[in-house]
């Protein structure tokens, strides 16, 4: 039979003679007769008290190395607990170590440590309350946008991790190849002696995927609504707290939706997910918001309970350019808006979600689909407290002529398109999407500041220790 998790005895109906507990030692003191110990297997943010008797076999030899990290074993009576805060604790009749833990050297210790210093260690940092925390509420908050989806019809699917083709037109990404790069001179050439790439594995040049936008359109003009899961990478030198080189994504794709839809899409999917991991991570996010957001179950209620505002881009010039004093960045009609535009008209004008649309053709991919004024298109931002933008999508461009029209005013060549443009020869339907930063929604659940501490090992330019 299986050890019970720390969490299911905490949550036990009754006291249980003969119950076992295993996990790591968080903190020990030791008083004339009796030894205290915490120990949390990581199940849930409460630890279980063990409650160590003298008479307990080979304590004399075992109880040095009971220190703060030392992964155990401890069999006894769970009893009623006449301390505060938990219903049980473990009367211990037998210990076991599995793995002795050298208290000097250990990193975790029982005090404030920096985020900066657990970055450092971030093999140990799960072990920590707060990173604990962090990671049940990322299995959480994965689960709820699963069910999101699979309750309202869609389908997922896997859009691949290598690509010849830049969804965003941007051209930040990273190469795949497998050339062997450590001699130079040995890289076959053309005969304008540029590197091959037609001697590639694939036959030409790829790259790790920017997103699965675009394979998931091909993928929902069969299937109807489809999202995709996945991770995406940027070789962007970007070294802020909202950037990751490697991160995850959302992205769900609807044929026969409009930008109209999209928005109501975008609005319901993130108040459920955020209904979802406040009932169900209750406890976690308790500790963040002693800890690390005062204001973040005010800032979760914001969205679940309010209508979000829609907002023309238009509009949020007119809002923005009396205040162009406090901006770094100045507005102005075409400038696309920054996080300090997105959280002032969130934070302070309106003081709930906005949702940002019909955004100037300018700064907007080429994608998106282009209004009768031929100076917006049809794409929106979802902006939420804290974060700016946490959605970003569109109602696709479905005429052929124009998508080709904006492909090479981008200066993109089509040729590597030719599917993609394939879907509006045969068969072309109004359809939309948007994608959903994974990383940045778990900064908005837990209120943690920065996109390397929702992640177990952030790749963030210069770092990819682990």
């Amino acid at each position: 039979m299986r050890t019970p998790t720390v969490k299911q005895l905490l949550s036990s109906d009754s006291p249980r003679p003969g119950a076992a507990a295993q996990g790591w030692i968080k903190t020990r003191r030791d008083s004339k007769a009796l030894s205290f110990a915490e120990l949390n297997d990581g199940s849930c943010r409460a630890s279980l008290q063990l409650l160590i008797e003298p008479s307990v076999p080979g304590l004399a030899e075992l109880l040095p190395r009971l220190t703060v990290g030392a992964a155990v074993r401890a069999e006894g009576d769970l009893v009623a607990s006449p301390g505060a805060g938990q219903q049980y604790e473990l009367k211990v009749s037998k210990l076991e170590i599995y793995g002795d833990c050298d208290a000097d050297k250990y990193p975790i210790q029982k005090k404030k440590t920096s985020d900066e210093f657990l970055r450092t260690v971030a093999h140990l940092r799960p072990r920590t309350n707060k990173y604990a925390a962090m990671l049940r509420v990322r299995s959480e908050l994965s689960f709820a946008i699963h069910n999101y989806f699979r309750d309202n019809g869609f389908f997922y699917v896997h859009t691949p991790i290598i690509t010849s083709s830049d969804g965003e037109g941007a051209g930040a990404m990273f190469n795949v190849t497998s050339m062997d790069l450590s001699d130079p001179a040995a890289l076959p050439r053309t005969e304008a002696g540029k590197t091959d790439f037609s001697k590639e594995l694939f036959g030409r040049r790829t790259y790790l995927t920017v997103t699965g936008q675009l394979e998931g359109e091909t993928l929902a003009m069969g299937l109807g609504k489809i999202y995709t899961f996945g991770p995406t990478f940027r070789a962007e030198n970007s070294n802020t707290y909202r950037h990751a080189s490697e991160f995850w994504m959302v992205e769900p794709e609807m044929a026969f939706y409009d930008l109209y839809d999209d928005m109501e899409l975008g609005e319901d999917f993130l108040k459920s997910i955020t209904r979802d991991v406040m009932a169900k991570c209750a406890s976690d996010l308790e500790l963040f918001g002693k800890f690390v957001e005062p204001a973040l179950m005010d800032n979760l209620k914001n969205i679940t309970e309010n209508k979000f505002e829609r907002l023309p881009y238009t509009d949020a010039v007119r809002i923005l350019e009396p205040e162009n004093a406090r901006f770094e960045t100045k507005v102005s009609w075409g400038v696309d808006l920054a996080s300090e535009h997105e959280r002032f008209l969130v934070e302070q004008y309106f003081k709930k979600p906005v949702i940002l649309y019909n955004k100037p053709k300018g700064v907007a991919a080429f994608y998106m689909k282009l209004n009768d004024d031929d100076r917006t298109v049809r794409g929106m931002d979802v902006l939420v407290p804290r974060i700016g933008e946490v959605i970003g999508g569109s109602e696709r461009e479905n005429r052929l002529d124009v998508l080709e029209r904006k492909l090479a005013e981008a200066g993109i060549d089509p040729a590597p398109y030719w599917w993609y443009l394939d879907l509006r020869r045969f068969g072309s339907v109004p359809h939309a999407g948007f994608g959903m930063g994974f990383e940045r929604m778990m900064m908005l659940i837990t209120g943690i500041a920065n996109i390397r501490d929702v992640t177990a090992y952030p790749r963030v330019p210069g770092y990819a220790d682990f």
